[in-house]
């Protein structure tokens, strides 16, 4: 199936917002039930069609709603009732793709308007041509709401048509049932409503769904309809309705959902009874309001909330680049629970079943760098669930005879603690299923958290965010640290061994570079942080000693920090080790691996274990030390370190490539670092058509965002200050972005030799930047500068 983009679909108002597919193959849905999947943080749909296949992947997620199936295994995102499915039966015969001629197919996403269209020219296996179109959103301004809206246009004669459409509770996450089966109950022969409850969270879900119906633009009312229950179904049999050639027939269906996990109920006491009766008023209430009018608050919403607010223009000579940056956008928000600090985002979003939902480092080093420089207040919530979520931290610390906060490599719900499954895909060589070690010894994002949490602070300058959670979660992850360290008295130095480092493709290894340099980077600056408290606010630091026991904690900090293994650069060849043993493991051919058209391809010929023998990254390691950590180390040590690791690094990871993109702008290889970011770009809306099954890759998201801002665009910030050297790649004439900083927001506009600086607003605070070494200060007027 060929994938092409559409730049200027319909309108030229919509030029580079359309992703589009032009041609039907039940072989290859899972990529674009992905890639045009939907959602507004609290839940996001996969694209399946209304119309059922056998190879479709039909999910609805609600975000936050964890449950476990069996005690062997994890929770994840359980996949909540179908509100999507419907069947139309045109002329007596069932509309379905595998049947019948397809004269004309165009299934795409405009992502201004966050809006799913199918246009569908069909021909029955009887010979009536009907035309088709299907337009759906989950609404961005009532995130409780989902629409989507049939018509359906007889061509070559008057037709009849009718409906079978309801809520599916049968579902599963492959296989999985989640859910107890509870009430079904129709209301006034319109509204239907489906109770389901999981398994071992006790969640209550409630989905309400109800139907309009019209004869072009006159309401109808609906046909004669037959009730229709079964075991965690309800559904309605509508009757045919006969339809004039060329006269629209127009279906609309109103959907929601609620969980008693939600917010904001309008009750005091949690009552399933009236959270029923309030989904029930609310369907009542988006069916008053009708299609229009919610598109247009949810276009509107999605202007005010990231469109205007984000804006980045891309002037290239190949406009794909401007459509990739908005593909990120939008599924950024459209993925981020930013209602509630109790979430946080998975690793597929809400677009597929893959990790479960479960959230990782991809957050704090990928994706909220995005939300902390554009939309700082979903960054803050982002940080606040890390924090609520110490209590697991905690448990997973002493588990493993340590103190302070050791954050899962894998998260979900607050209380749920580290949920990273125990067994994963078969060994090629044993035939067993394969461990994976990183619930267990991949510590580093512990040292990730804190580094985002410090990051978030020194660009926003949230003062009240530090002192309520800040500072403790600074403090209690470099508590973690300090007990983690292992003494080698042979050598007089703290060593941090059996780890896997960013690099999954070296396990039990010693002395990850990037591990220890972090491990030492957040206790100095837990360190730093206690002095200034004790100095400048020592009630806050009276709080958090009584908390931390700061009192024991600190003087352990100061004994063991400079004592830590940090591998430095070989004088014959400025080269880093990236363990203990890295450099000295077999080197082989990787230019099959470098060339695959699949991730993985090297576990075809070899396991693991003998991987873990090999010179071979699966992604970015030290790469990514030098990326958070730049100050540390000479532009010549980058460089020697790029030119070895680089050719043995796979990029079997999604988070490898614009690390390496970033690096390469740093390094003025603009030609490495486009070829990069264009790879980054391609790993859900490339051609390949088994990348996105499972679901999209979230972080990868976040990295293109970031090698365009902190790559192209040049921005930094080092050691609390800002920090500008733009540098275009040759393909692009003009690039345009907005940043927060310090509470203010700058435009950032580059183009040919020179960029200028424009503080956006009226506050009277100036800022203050570095560009190639220089101080300069922005106050109300545009500052331009010559590159």
């Amino acid at each position: 199936m060929a994938m092409k983009y559409e730049y200027d679909l319909g309108n030229p108002e919509y030029r580079n917002w359309i992703v589009s597919e032009d041609a039907f193959n039940p072989k290859f849905l899972g990529k674009t039930e992905a890639i045009f999947s939907l959602g507004n943080g609290y839940m996001g749909m996969r694209a399946a069609s209304e119309e059922a296949y056998i190879s479709q992947t039909r999910n609805l997620f609600i975000s936050g709603t964890f449950n476990k199936f069996a005690e062997n295994e994890v929770t994840e995102l359980p996949n909540a009732a179908d509100i999507l499915w419907m069947e139309f039966t045109l002329n007596d015969e069932t509309f379905n793709l595998k049947d019948g001629i397809i004269h004309k197919y165009h299934k795409y996403l405009n992502l201004k308007d966050a809006q799913l269209v199918r246009r569908i020219t069909w021909e029955s296996s009887a010979g009536d041509l009907f035309e088709l179109t299907f337009l759906r959103f989950i609404s961005l301004a009532d995130l409780h709401t989902i629409v989507n809206r049939v018509i359906i246009t007889p061509r070559s004669k008057d037709a009849s048509i009718a409906l079978v459409s309801g809520i599916n509770g049968q579902m599963t996450n492959s296989g999985v049932q989640h859910f107890k089966e509870q009430d079904r109950r129709f209301f006034d022969k319109k509204y239907l409503q489906l109770v389901q409850t999981t398994t071992e969270s006790a969640i209550d879900f409630v989905f309400n769904s109800a139907h309009t119906f019209k004869l072009g633009e006159n309401p109808i009312d609906a046909p004669n309809v037959h009730i229709e229950m079964d075991r965690r179904q309800i559904l309605m049999n509508y009757f045919p309705t006969v339809v004039k050639k060329n006269e629209q027939f127009i279906v609309t269906k109103f959907s929601n959902v609620f969980t008693s996990r939600d917010q904001n109920l309008p009750f005091a006491t949690y009552r399933l009874d009236a959270l029923r009766e309030h989904s029930l008023n609310h369907i009542r209430r988006i069916c008053e309001i009708g299609h229009c009018n919610l598109l247009a608050a949810h276009k509107n919403a999605w202007k005010d909330k990231v469109w205007d607010v984000a804006p980045i223009t891309i002037d290239s000579t190949n406009e794909y680049d401007q459509l990739a940056i908005r593909f990120a956008q939008y599924h950024m928000m459209a993925m981020t629970p930013a209602h509630d600090n109790r979430m946080n985002i998975g690793a597929k979003g809400l677009s597929g079943e893959g990790y479960k939902g479960h959230t990782f480092w991809d957050t704090e080093i990928f994706l909220l760098p995005y939300f902390t420089y554009q939309m700082p207040a979903i960054a803050r919530s982002l940080l606040e669930y890390r924090y609520n979520t110490l209590a697991g931290a905690h448990k997973k610390a002493q588990e493993n005879g340590y103190i302070g906060a050791q954050f899962p490599w894998e998260s979900a719900w607050l209380d749920d603690g580290e949920v990273t499954p125990i067994w994963g895909a078969a060994d090629i060589i044993t035939g067993k299923a394969t461990k994976i070690w990183s619930g267990f010894i991949e510590q580093h994002i512990t040292s990730d958290i804190a580094f985002a949490t410090w990051q978030y602070f020194q660009i926003t300058n949230d003062q009240d965010f530090m002192d309520n959670y800040g500072y403790e979660l600074l403090m209690d992850t470099a508590k973690f640290w300090a007990s983690r360290l292992e003494w080698n008295a042979a050598e007089n130095i703290y060593h941090i061994n059996n780890v896997i480092g960013p690099d999954e493709y070296k396990e039990h290894i010693n002395n990850n570079a990037f591990t220890n340099y972090m491990a030492h980077w957040n206790i100095k600056t837990a360190m730093t942080y206690y002095t200034e408290l004790k100095n400048h606010r020592p009630e806050l630091l009276k709080r958090l000693d009584k908390k931390l026991d700061l009192a024991t904690t600190y003087p352990l900090w100061a004994s063991r920090v400079e004592k830590i293994y940090l591998p430095q650069p070989r004088p014959e060849d400025l080269l880093i080790a990236q363990d203990d043993t890295y450099l000295d493991l077999e080197i082989i051919d990787l230019t099959k691996y470098k060339n695959q058209e699949n991730v993985g391809s090297m576990f075809k010929d070899y396991n693991l274990e003998q991987v873990n023998k090999i010179q071979v990254s699966k992604q970015a390691d030290i790469m990514v030390l030098f990326y958070l950590l730049e100050n540390l180390f000479s532009p010549e040590v980058k460089k020697a370190n790029w030119a070895y690791y680089e050719p043995k690094t796979l990029h079997d990871s999604s988070l490898s490539l614009s690390t390496h993109s970033v690096l390469a702008t740093d390094m003025k290889d603009s030609k490495m670092a486009y070829n990069l970011f264009k790879k980054a770009t391609e790993i859900d809306l490339g051609p390949n058509m088994e990348t996105s099954n499972h679901g999209i890759h979230a972080a990868s998201l976040g990295g293109i965002w970031q090698c365009i801002v902190n790559g192209f665009g040049g921005v930094r910030m080092l050691n609390g200050q800002l920090r500008i050297e733009p540098r275009l790649p040759d393909a692009w004439h003009q690039l345009s972005f907005r940043i927060n900083w310090h509470g203010e927001q700058l435009l950032i506009d580059v183009k040919g030799a020179e960029f200028s600086v424009k503080k956006i607003g009226v506050n009277d605070q100036q800022i203050k930047f570095l560009h190639n070494d220089k101080i300069y200060t922005v106050a109300n007027e545009v500052l331009t500068i010559k590159l």
